[in-house]
């Protein structure tokens, strides 16, 4: 199918197939989605996102116009930085035009979403913002995030393989970084730690990326690891999960997932949607960040997912990296009581915690102490550092040591 970028002026909305509304490309670049009135009226319609729940349990309808980007929730489905700049050029389209690169990546976004040129809307035509598009070109994936990763199959072999259009996998494969030495296996083996924690984590392996079948040959490297973890937004037989970040819960664009909230925010949205249990886990995870010094939690790496298709869960953690061993005093990505040290947790910090987040200080402390010793525990007994290069496993080790001291 190719789209003419003149007359595509309107993107289908489905979730779980069903129409549920419209993405409207304006005069003056401006652009704006509003609700299918079916799904308005039902009672029972799926949840696309928190961030459309009025105050009063209801749906907001009246939604304002957005110049040059797609609105907040639909931009967050989109890549950033490498990965964008990559999938924009093999699909002729700008990187900054978010409403062609939704057009072209939308049939496999996260969660149970796609988006598609709006029947009628699309035609042969013209390069205004990148030419003329044949979707087989681009491998048509929207795997949000910054890193390099395909959509990847699990073969019954045990191997990896990349769709030749990069849709319908059930596997995320991240491609080793050039610019910092072992990605893959850091975030590998702090999965693996975290799971030892007790922490609900994916599926995940490491990968030779020279046996990764159907990987783009511009981005293999002639040698080296990938990270393959299993999606969490895909069951067997192919069908999706809904899901949603915090940037998207909060309504804010990819640029703002630093800063504009706290981890006292998702907390207190997770005490009044999810409940206690979630609440706490998130707790354990945020102390758990700070354990291993990874300073990159910021709102896309928290997300809710939607089992029932209506009430949101905490989905499994994801995106644990060590991240100090790369950028020595680097602090929390959100504020954690008050503030954004890696150097500690204390009774004060969790307390400041707990007030912001509207939620009972007492149970807090005790998490804090027992993710601690749990992590300390694990760490000496997990052979997979053995993947790390010992001046990072050793960076590491002291900052565990070091965190987990200020708790006792």
């Amino acid at each position: 199918m190719k789209f003419d970028t003149k007359k595509l002026n309107a993107l289908a909305v489905r979730l779980h197939g069903r129409p549920i509304g419209v993405i409207n490309r304006l005069a003056g670049e401006r652009q704006i989605f509003a609700f299918e009135q079916d799904y308005i009226d039902d009672p029972q319609r799926p949840t696309l996102s928190l961030s459309f729940k009025s105050s009063t349990g209801g749906l907001v309808t009246a939604l304002r116009a957005v110049s040059f980007r797609v609105p907040p929730f639909f931009s967050n489905l989109l890549p950033e930085g490498h990965l964008r700049t990559y999938l924009a050029r093999l699909a002729d389209v700008k990187p900054d035009r978010g409403f062609f690169l939704l057009a072209v990546l939308g049939a496999d976004l996260p969660g149970a979403l796609v988006v598609s040129p709006l029947e009628g809307h699309a035609h042969n035509g013209d390069a205004s913002a990148g030419g003329d598009h044949e979707d087989r070109s681009a491998m048509r994936f929207s795997l949000a995030g910054v890193q390099l990763k395909f959509s990847a199959v699990m073969e019954a072999s045990g191997g990896l393989s990349v769709p030749a259009d990069g849709m319908g996998g059930s596997w995320i494969v991240k491609l080793p970084s050039a610019r910092f030495p072992a990605v893959p296996e850091n975030e590998f083996v702090m999965l693996e730690l975290a799971r030892r924690v007790g922490i609900a984590v994916p599926r995940l392996r490491l990968v030779a990326v020279a046996n990764i079948k159907g990987l783009p040959q511009e981005v293999r490297t002639a040698g080296g690891t990938a990270l393959a973890v299993e999606r969490f937004d895909r069951v067997p037989g192919g069908g999706a999960v809904h899901m949603e970040d915090f940037a998207q819960v909060f309504g804010l664009f990819p640029d703002d997932k630093y800063g504009r909230r706290s981890y006292a925010n998702i907390a207190s949205v997770l005490w009044a949607e999810t409940g206690q249990e979630a609440t706490y886990e998130f707790v354990r995870r945020v102390v758990f960040s700070v354990l291993i010094g990874n300073a990159d939690m910021h709102l896309k790496n928290w997300s809710l997912l939607y089992p029932d298709r209506r009430t949101p869960v905490l989905s499994p953690a994801y995106d644990f990296v060590a991240t100090l061993p790369y950028l020595p005093g680097d602090t929390l990505a959100l504020t954690f009581g008050g503030g954004r040290s890696l150097a500690g947790i204390t009774t004060d910090q969790m307390r400041h915690f707990a007030d912001a987040a509207r939620i009972p200080a007492s149970p807090l402390w005790q998490i804090a102490v027992e993710t601690a010793e749990r992590t300390v525990r694990a760490w000496k007994t997990l052979d997979e550092t053995d993947l790390l290069p010992k001046d990072m496993r050793t960076s590491i080790e002291k900052q565990i040591l070091a965190v987990a001291a200020t708790t006792k």
